[in-house]
């Protein structure tokens, strides 16, 4: 059927976004049509109306103001879908027939530039993923910010790693080449709830991603380290190739590219990541509750991205890590100092995002203002750095560009409170550019004109009721009353009647409303085309803008971190290449200390040096185990990271990994039970823990029968121990394994608690020795289960611990047996059977023996005995 022309339009420019909500301009809206329409006005809860398609009848229509558009985009954005804007890309006044429309820019969620679209302090990574024979190359890139990392994974966990790598980066859209196998699609969308797109084959191939890595960062990008991975090549032109098709428009502030070698960051798996809760809360994927939560004192959005990716990615050099320290301990000796500069810093704005809209060509004249605001500030910060002694805060001082000229620049040419739409005029500054004085001059100047030409007319015509007026249709216009008509002059032309009055023009007039109205469209051209200029000339400033913003950023992040040591009481940490030893006196958990409230946590030590590898902890429910075993790792964590720690004093050998497997979670998508989720950490662990590792095993086999779980735990726990020497925490309820403390480098410990009759008291201490109790009864009493289960519970548990009882089933009050751990108990009955001598006992004897043996065990059973009838003869 037939469509109208501009429908035509449409339909041929959607055909070229089949995937995209086409978000096509049409006066002050931007209009959607067909399902379109249908999918935006249900997400959107707007009113689905419709307009005259031709020979289809009604078509289907929404749309959403101009002006307002952003907000509408956002919420698409968030629920995962992507928006092509398609412009009017000439003047309508101009156009003959159709105005000229194309898409201006697509925007997923992975290619996000407006800050109004973001959360400020996280990143915003496009995830581009390419296999290359059983290896895989990942490059990460945020657009807002211009950051772009690249990695390969390689070998027969090379996958494992790949979905650890996105676990800790949370891209918001994945870029995956077509016909891959569905293993890997699979894999992902189950890692991160991202986006995921598909993007045809041939852009993946090494020799096109060459030619298009070349294109963007210049020849001398083949000799960076990372340019002689294949698989990582393939993964950073797949991205370009993308970022070009949506932004339609150079990439002018992806200036650099970041390596991320395995051995240069400590590793940790999803599995740990999610059970730590650096970044994201268990609870609900939040930041509340989480390490991040405590440690986050930044005053930018950059700062914050900043301090996030130094907990996700914590160094193991030891020079690294020491630079951090001292910057960190002069800052916490710096009191006034430090909280001078934060205060001047709480003036930045996103500099890194600012940097990447004035590349983008997005930027607005409020984002200009807003940058002169923010360099301003970075002046005086200098000047307090001024002095300092670390090597760190002296490299972040020489990097730290004000940028006065650019900022002077911006200074002078806009005005301090910009129209948020730059096409309108209002921008510029007077006094920056004389024909603009001159054109504001002439529209400041009209009204005082009008009103003398009013007084005038009224004076020479006698009509006293003459008013001189304005509307868009037909411009300016004299108003006359109809009584006062036969007062009105030759030379005045008719221009419309009204029920009531006649509007006139004359010559004069119609000359000034030319004039007029020229100069406010030629004053919003003229406007329009300066800041276009501006724009231009704070980019070709862009490298440093952007280095200015990466030195503010680790300047905040590390003001952060020496707040919260400040504020918390945090110490030095120690930190050594080689070796087992990790030793932390006092140390608290930084979250639940913080939830707690100070002074409400009770700290504790722990060790580990070459004769104590590996720690075995019992104790009660609740007591605090878990607790204390992700405490210890966190506190690696932090002062790998940079960050001071709880404690009263921490010393350690460099962690190159840690793994956590705490707590008990199915994989429902994946298919995969608890105790098959527990397995596969654990295999993880195995294959992958080396001598520097940090280990934590939390009630490792509770998933399936005791002495299933119980072999398991042990059999695991061993080959951790005399094969990987690592650290190791490992907390169980198999008090069984206690026994293990016989082999060399094992101890055990227990939480400490007090009983006082039938209560307890959890003391949350760790102390030498073993329980064996589990106070499972008290803990589900402080749950609330209700007294008569308890009281069953109780009988059940005295029957358990009576030898020699067994459960016949059935009946609910009937004893039961003791489950031996390791040996079954053989029951008395076959002890004397297997006394009797059948060669000297008499048939008699034999029966009366029987008789008495099922008595036995029939009275054991609850059963009634049937008793033997005689015979004559006894038998």
């Amino acid at each position: 059927m037939q469509l109208t022309p501009m429908l035509r339009q449409y339909r041929e420019i959607k055909q070229q976004y089949p995937d995209a909500l086409l978000f096509f301009h049409l006066g002050d809206f931007y209009e959607l049509f067909f399902e379109d329409a249908e999918i935006a006005s249900r997400l959107l809860e707007i009113a689905l109306t419709g307009r005259d398609g031709g020979e289809a009848g009604r078509v289907p229509m929404c749309g959403v103001p101009c002006h307002a558009a952003d907000g509408y985009i956002a919420r698409l954005i968030e629920k995962g879908y992507r928006v092509a804007i398609c412009e009017q890309v000439e003047d309508p006044k101009q156009a003959r027939g159709l105005v000229r429309r194309e898409v201006t820019r697509v925007i997923t969620p992975g290619t996000v530039v407006d800050g109004q679209f973001l959360e400020a302090k996280r990143n915003n990574y496009l995830a581009s993923i390419v296999p290359v024979e059983g290896d895989y190359g990942l490059c990460l890139v945020d657009i807002s910010t211009g950051e772009i990392a690249v990695t390969e994974t390689r070998g027969e966990r090379a996958l494992e790693a790949l979905l650890d790598e996105l676990a800790r980066a949370f891209p918001a859209e994945v870029l995956i080449p077509r016909a891959v196998p569905r293993t890997l699609l699979e894999a992902v969308r189950h890692t991160c709830p991202a986006l995921v797109s598909e993007v045809e084959g041939e852009t993946c191939t090494e020799d096109v991603a060459r030619q298009v890595v070349m294109g963007q960062f210049g020849s001398g990008v083949a000799q960076a380290p990372w340019y002689r991975s294949g698989p990582a090549v393939c993964a950073l032109g797949a991205a370009l190739q993308y970022l070009v098709r949506t932004q339609k428009r150079e990439l002018a502030h992806l200036k650099s590219v970041s390596y991320l070698p395995a051995t240069r960051h400590l590793l940790m798996d999803a599995a740990t990541r999610r059970n730590l809760e650096i970044t994201r809360s268990l609870r609900d994927g939040g930041k509340w509750g989480t390490l991040l939560w405590v440690l986050d004192h930044t005053v930018t959005p950059m700062g914050g991205r900043c301090l996030a990716r130094w907990l996700e990615m914590p160094l193991t050099a030891t020079e690294a890590i020491a630079g951090r320290h001292d910057a960190v301990q002069e800052l916490v000796d710096t009191t006034l100092l430090r909280t001078r500069v934060r205060r001047e810093l709480r003036t930045v704005q996103d500099l890194e995002r600012l940097a990447s809209r004035v590349a983008c060509g997005s930027a607005t004249a409020r984002d200009l203002v807003a940058l002169k605001t923010s360099l301003r500030a970075l002046g005086p910060v200098r000047e307090i750095l001024t002095g300092l002694k670390a090597e760190l805060l002296r490299e972040l001082y020489g990097r730290l560009d004000p940028l006065d000229d650019v900022a002077a620049l911006l200074e002078k040419a806009l005005v301090d409170d910009p129209p948020a739409s730059v096409r309108d005029g209002g921008l510029i500054r007077e006094g920056f550019h004389p024909e603009v004085d001159r054109l504001r001059a002439i529209g400041s100047n009209g009204r005082e004109w009008l009103c003398a030409f009013e007084a005038r007319e009224r004076e020479r015509t006698g009509i006293r009721s003459l008013k001189v007026g304005f509307n868009r249709v037909f411009g300016y216009y004299i108003e006359i009353t109809r009584p006062n008509l036969p007062l009105v002059p030759p030379e005045y032309r008719r221009r419309q009647t009204l029920a009531n009055a006649e509007r006139f023009i004359t010559d004069e007039l119609k000359r000034y409303e030319d004039e007029i109205l020229g100069a406010e469209e030629r004053l919003a051209a003229l406007e329009y085309e300066l800041f276009l200029e501006l724009r231009q000339k704070v980019l070709a400033h862009l490298e440093r803008l952007q280095q200015t913003a990466r030195a503010v950023a680790e300047l905040d992040a590390l003001l952060s971190l020496a707040e919260a040591a400040a504020r918390y009481g945090y110490v030095r940490p120690r930190v050594k290449d080689g070796g087992y030893h990790l030793a932390i006196e006092e140390g608290r958990h930084p979250v639940v200390e913080r939830v707690l409230g100070a002074g409400s946590f009770v700290p504790n030590d722990v060790l580990f040096d070459g004769d104590r590898r590996l720690i075995i902890l019992t104790g009660p429910n609740m007591a605090g185990k878990s607790t204390y075993m992700r405490q210890v790792a966190l506190l690696v964590l932090m002062a790998q990271a940079g960050s001071f720690v709880p404690a009263k004093t921490a010393e350690f050998g460099v962690v190159d990994r840690i793994f956590a497997r705490v707590g008990a979670a199915d994989d429902l998508a994946g298919g995969r039970s608890t105790f098959m989720v527990e397995m596969s950490e654990c295999r993880t662990i195995l294959e992958n823990a080396t001598s520097a590792s940090l280990v934590i095993l939390d009630e490792v086999g509770r998933g399936t029968s005791t002495y299933d779980g119980m072999s398991l735990a042990r059999a695991i726990v061993e080959f951790l121990h005399l094969h990987t020497r690592a650290r190791i925490l490992f907390s169980t309820h198999y008090h069984e394994l206690t026994a293990m403390a016989a082999m060399p480098g094992v101890v055990n410990c227990t939480m400490a608690v007090r009983e006082e009759g039938d209560e307890i008291v959890f003391l949350h201490r760790v102390v030498p020795g073993s329980a064996n109790r589990s106070y499972g009864l008290h803990v589900a009493r402080l749950a609330g289960l209700p007294r008569e289960v308890l009281e069953r519970a109780r009988e059940v548990l005295a029957a358990l611990e009576a030898r020699g009882k067994g459960w016949a089933g059935g009946q609910p009050s009937r004893p039961v047996t003791q489950l031996e751990m390791f040996a079954r108990e053989i029951h008395p009955v076959l002890e004397e059977l297997k006394e009797i001598d059948l060669a000297t006992t008499t048939p008699l004897e034999a029966l009366n023996k029987l008789h008495a043996w099922q008595k036995r065990l029939l009275d054991e059973a609850g059963r009634p005995v049937r008793r033997v009838r005689r015979g004559r003869s006894g038998v």
